[in-house]
């Protein structure tokens, strides 16, 4: 405190001490300099910056005009002919897948129907079959009866006859 006193106005080292300031904010005190030289820089940054950001905006603006004056519509329009077009083919394409469908289940259909004939006719085939072995079984059965009669009177008689010549 007691250095920034000023000394009394009449004493003659004040012209040396006023001298001395100047030197020291002339050649020492660099914060005038440097101040002016950030309001300068920042003047022009955001000059240059404010022109380029203004292009850049100005830029954007006639690309989205454009794309919306003429790209957009363009593209719309290609992709509803694009798309009528799909749904045509998809509609053909099913009406076939349709149909092959149906050739299939009536195939299907046909093929089911011959596989019940063929069972049917195996099955009567089969019990005809049956038939006819249980008929063979009962005549083969009945000749068998018939033999074994015959063996039996055969060997009854036989009997009879030696028992004949036992007596003697």
């Amino acid at each position: 405190d007691r250095r920034r006193e000023a000394p009394a106005a009449g004493s003659p080292i004040q012209p040396i001490i006023k001298d001395v300031g100047e030197i020291y904010s002339r050649l020492l005190d660099h914060r005038p300099v440097i101040q002016g030289e950030i309001r300068y820089f920042v003047k022009e940054f955001e000059e240059k910056r404010g022109l380029r950001e203004l292009r850049v905006l100005e830029n954007l603006k006639n690309t989205i005009f454009e794309t919306n004056e003429h790209v957009l519509p363009k593209c719309e329009q290609a992709m509803r002919d694009n798309l009528n077009e799909a749904i045509k083919r998809l509609q053909a394409a099913n009406s076939k897948i349709h149909r092959l469908q149906e050739r299939e289940h009536e195939e299907r259909k046909l093929q089911a129907d011959k596989l019940m004939a063929r069972e049917e006719k195996r099955t009567a085939h089969q019990e005809e079959l049956i038939k006819e072995q249980q008929n063979k079984q009962a005549e083969v059965d009945e000749e068998h009866r018939k033999a074994v009669e015959r063996l039996k009177e055969q060997y009854s008689e036989m009997e009879k006859e030696l028992s004949k010549y036992v007596s003697f």
